[in-house]
């Protein structure tokens, strides 16, 4: 980051980011994305690379419409650059399996991520814990 962030322009890209989270990861991923992201190998490789591409256009057009509306000129390469890190984080954690271990190492109890929704919690936390990080790339 160059300089400090602008407060409002930190707070409609969160909110850009957020909604487009949701909408990507609820609506537009594709239900085949969905089942297969996790699975081992390059059947599980390409399914969550097509889920984050998806996931990172529909963020695409969230801070584009954010734009349009309010006259926000953000910095075209902060933009990349947030976006990447949000597509990184993004595609770690639908692959599965290193949330999975990380969740293991805490001492995370084991009967709650598998039965009592622990593994979406963790899943969905990591994923706006990183579009924080994320936007205060996108917003500097």
């Amino acid at each position: 980051m160059t300089g400090p962030v602008d407060p409002a322009a930190f707070a409609a890209a969160f909110a850009a980011l957020y909604a487009a989270h949701q909408v990507a990861d609820h609506w537009v991923q594709t239900q085949r994305q969905a089942d297969h992201k996790g699975l081992p190998g390059w059947a599980g490789r390409i399914a969550c690379a097509k889920h984050v591409t998806t996931y990172t256009l529909t963020a695409v057009v969230a801070l584009a419409l954010v734009a349009a509306v309010t006259g926000w000129r953000p910095n075209l390469l902060a933009v990349a650059a947030g976006l990447t890190v949000s597509a990184v984080s993004h595609y770690i954690a639908d692959r599965r399996t290193p949330l999975r271990r990380l969740a293991d190492r805490l001492g995370k109890d084991p009967g709650w991520l598998e039965r009592g929704g622990g593994l979406y919690a963790l899943d969905q936390s990591w994923h706006v814990g990183w579009l924080f990080v994320a936007v205060l790339l996108v917003a500097a």
